[in-house]
């Protein structure tokens, strides 16, 4: 009896030592935006690989191009009524339930990617991103991709100015829309499937995508003569990662920590990645038939002008943008002194809204 009764207890334990084990295993779905390119193969992948190796496979992540589990465009709302337990997202395309999004992933008053990650991670932009997607919308959500300096535009007409940006059939989105309207553009919102025929049929004539990366096999560069720098309307942003908040209950506290530790090692693999593949992505455009145009610093200015004006509406109406923007704002004043002690990198940076001194 003794013998029967030390085995079915010696049983109880090895089950009740292997059942958290057990509960702990999760295989999530992620739902994306993104139809392929770097942004869906390599960092969304390149997260749930990350997750998947410093959980040692406890959390798996299985990644599905936009449109497959839901719409490609509402990922936050399909993590947070749980048709999808991971996002891979976009902030700003949550912008019009809530503008607080746009400096958080980036617009033309924002950060480089370089300033950007000091921001997040030393300066308190971590927290508030944090708190800021669970409060108001619902999700656990930690950047998880950095967005590289876009190309400001790839035109078939020549921008220099602002007189030549005055009527411009331009597709964007965002705050950009906005801000590009008031300073004169003719403003188009359509979906990036529709960008390529819209821009060879005259129907739009610039647009705006991603940097030289991203842009690069879209063929976009084949049918706009002109490759319009630097990119002022995205100086650089985030991608990020999103939890159902009861999907992420489940997950253990280490695991938990594993999971935010992929996704800040994925922020800085995809700034390296990035980085390298938009040197030879902008060579070959410098090399090509297109013609660079730089934007005349007039211009530039003018875009700062408005970009601060339609912030401060924006602040005095929206208690987290003020928040946020505010931090951003505060970052930039320490990012002066930059300049006085550190070289460009081989050569002189471009001028940014806001950040001439930081350069």
């Amino acid at each position: 009896m003794n013998a029967l009764f030390l085995k079915i207890t010696a049983a109880s334990l090895a089950l009740a030592i292997a059942a958290p084990a057990a509960i702990a295993q999760q295989s999530l779905k992620m739902t994306t935006p993104w139809a392929g390119g770097p942004w869906l193969e390599r960092d969304a992948q390149g997260f749930a690989d990350r997750v998947a190796e410093l959980t040692d496979e406890r959390v798996t992540i299985d990644v599905f191009p936009g449109g497959t589990l839901y719409s490609p465009l509402k990922v936050t709302e399909a993590v947070r009524e749980g048709v999808a337990d991971v996002g891979h997202n976009y902030m700003a395309y949550d912008w019009g339930i809530d503008k607080a999004t746009v400096p958080f992933s980036g617009f033309s008053g924002s950060l480089t990617p370089e300033a950007y990650m000091l921001w997040l991670y030393e300066a308190g932009g971590l927290e508030l991103w944090q708190d800021y997607r669970e409060e108001v919308f619902g999700v656990i959500a930690f950047p998880c991709s950095i967005l590289a300096t876009e190309i400001f535009l790839h035109s078939k007409k020549p921008v220099r100015t602002l007189e030549d940006f005055a009527g411009l059939k331009l597709r964007t989105s965002g705050a950009w829309a906005e801000i590009a309207s008031r300073l004169g553009a003719s403003t188009v919102i359509m979906p990036g499937g529709e960008v390529y025929d819209a821009l060879e049929r005259g129907v739009i004539d610039a647009t705006e995508w991603g940097s030289p990366e991203i842009n690069r096999p879209t063929g976009l560069q084949d049918i706009a003569q002109y490759v319009v720098v630097p990119g002022i309307h995205q100086p650089g942003g985030f991608l990020e990662c999103q939890f159902n908040t009861e999907v992420w209950s489940k997950i253990s506290s280490d695991d938990q920590e594993a999971i935010r530790a992929a996704a800040k090692l994925t922020v800085f693999e995809s700034w390296l990645q990035s980085s390298r593949q938009d040197l030879s992505a902008f060579a070959e455009l410098e090399a090509g038939e297109n013609e660079i145009i730089e934007l005349d610093q007039s211009f530039i200015d003018a875009v700062a002008e408005e970009t601060e004006a339609w912030s401060n509406e924006v602040a005095a109406e929206n208690e987290w943008f003020a928040r946020v923007q505010g931090s951003i704002d505060e970052f930039k004043s320490e990012l002066q002194v930059w300049g006085k002690y550190r070289l460009p990198v081989q050569g002189e940076a471009a001028v940014v809204p806001g950040e001439a001194a930081a350069n």
